[in-house]
């Protein structure tokens, strides 16, 4: 039976209320123009003001990387572990702490612009709709959402209340992924018809039996609000930091991790969208001879998912992508000497067209046409603006985006192109999820796993599988009483 919150919760009423208030009081920092202060002076209004929710781990270099823009103000941190927070508390002494992004949002909403969103992807979303109901921007670590329905509401909130997005894929703003699009617009390469992209991740246990220790929740964690949306549970060691990526409650595996960075540059490129059907498989783990584990709360230690994309706008028809992960890579392209690197040796990026290949690193960073000999042969004009810094201006054009206002600066991963790129993310996670499911068999000797037999067809507009019903209870899940996504 699901243990009753030790901390007091906002109903989902009072969330909007208090939403609908602050909201109504919110109001922008005291302008004051740029001469008064004289030459070299930063005036508020060309600065914002950032609410960090999630400042350890990535938080805290997100955080110093908004500061580093120079027209950022850190002032407010919060954070449900005090130990993780401690380096930024550290870097940021004027800031004041929350535990709590509710309260947070509940007292100082009309004292900041801005949120940056650092923490397990279970929580992404309910902070960035809390966020944008108060008219406030956002930067969400990817993978924006752990939902496929999550990243469909908060792609259409952030039309809705008019505020500037953005998901914290940096490779989206890197060189790498605007002269892989160059050559591709060129025709270098000719019409793309397959991805396939590769990455050594996990890096963290999968496929493994949730633990049956109960050590004490350390003093300075607050366990309840770390769990947040997701089902109680008691607490464990070695889930933060880091690990909770390999378990369903929490994390989205492999692909949440480092699907954004990798996918992102295909999506751009050929103007995907949204996936026809997806297929998987995965790796078996047996705990004895001839005995499969059976672990469903825990991804799976490496698999292999196909998503199909419809025709577009650059392409000349349907577009078969491929991911692998847990070191399973893609064959050799025959264009590629034997002692050649292939992507960066962890991770990478092959499009493969009619009339060449090209290949690239994580983050779509080091682009090469192959064979590498094409480097010095081809030479094309170059066609989109490089942003400032690269993929480290990723922080600054965020930033840049917020004091410009709503519509008025072209970003690299808003909402409108990482909501869709994250569906898809989330669209092979069903396959995967669907193709590790066990079914018992009618003969009650063993399980067989249909999922991963099949061709799961997907129903973008209503947003579930039309021929295996049994993986759309993911694509919505139930969150723990008290926590509403507010829509």
């Amino acid at each position: 039976m699901e243990k009753k919150n030790t901390v007091q919760e906002q109903p989902s009423s009072s969330r909007r209320d208090f939403i609908k208030a602050a909201a109504g009081t919110a109001a922008g920092l005291m302008i004051v123009p740029r001469h008064v202060l004289g030459k070299g002076y930063v005036a508020p209004s060309d600065k914002i003001t950032v609410a960090a929710v999630g400042a350890g781990g990535k938080g805290t270099s997100d955080i110093a990387n908004f500061f580093k823009s120079g027209k950022a103000n850190i002032g407010y941190l919060c954070d449900v572990d005090d130990r993780r927070a401690a380096t930024s508390v550290k870097n940021f002494p004027q800031a004041k702490y929350y535990k709590d992004w509710r309260e947070l949002f509940e007292k100082e909403s009309k004292n900041f612009d801005a949120v940056s969103i650092s923490t397990p992807d279970h929580t992404h979303a309910v902070v960035a709709m809390g966020a944008m109901q108060l008219g406030k921007h956002v930067y969400v670590q990817k993978p924006m959402t752990h939902d496929i329905y999550e990243a469909r509401m908060l792609t259409e909130a952030a039309e809705k209340y008019k505020v500037v997005t953005q998901m914290g894929n940096q490779g989206s703003s890197g060189d790498g992924v605007r002269q892989l699009h160059e050559w591709y617009d060129a025709g270098v390469i000719g019409n793309v018809h397959t991805v396939y992209i590769w990455t050594n991740r996990p890096i963290w246990p999968q496929g493994i039996p949730w633990s049956t220790e109960k050590p004490p929740v350390p003093k300075e964690l607050d366990w309840n609000l770390w769990l947040g949306t997701a089902p109680y549970k008691d607490y464990v060691d070695n889930l933060i930091p880091g690990s909770w990526r390999g378990w369903w409650d929490y994390g989205t595996g492999a692909l949440g991790d480092l699907g954004c960075h990798l996918m992102e540059a295909p999506f751009r490129i050929l103007d995907l969208k949204y996936a026809l059907d997806m297929q998987a498989s995965v790796s078996s783990v047996f705990t004895a001879f001839g005995k499969r584990g059976i672990f469903p709360d825990s991804c799976p230690p490496a698999s292999h998912a196909t998503l199909t994309f419809p025709k577009t706008s650059k392409t000349k028809g349907k577009v078969t992508m491929h991911w692998m992960d847990g070191g399973i890579k893609p064959e050799r392209p025959e264009e590629l000497g034997p002692n050649e690197l292939f992507g960066d040796g962890n991770s990478g990026i092959l499009f493969v067209g009619t009339k060449g290949k090209m290949m690239a690193s994580e983050y779509a960073a080091n682009p090469r046409l192959l064979p590498l000999s094409r480097m010095e042969e081809v030479k094309v004009k170059q066609k989109f603006a490089r942003v400032p810094g690269s993929a480290e201006g990723h922080y600054a054009q965020w930033v840049e985006g917020c004091i410009a206002g709503y519509g008025k600066m072209e970003l690299s991963s808003p909402f409108e192109k990482a909501g869709p790129l994250t569906e898809a993310i989330l669209m092979a996670n069903l396959a995967i999820r669907g193709a590790d499911m066990p079914k018992p068999r009618a003969t009650g000797n063993g399980f067989d796993y249909p999922g991963s037999n099949l061709k799961m067809l997907w129903d973008y507009k209503n947003m579930k599988v039309t021929n295996f019903d049994d993986v759309n209870q993911w694509v919505k899940r139930n969150y723990r009483e008290g926590w509403s996504l507010g829509v």
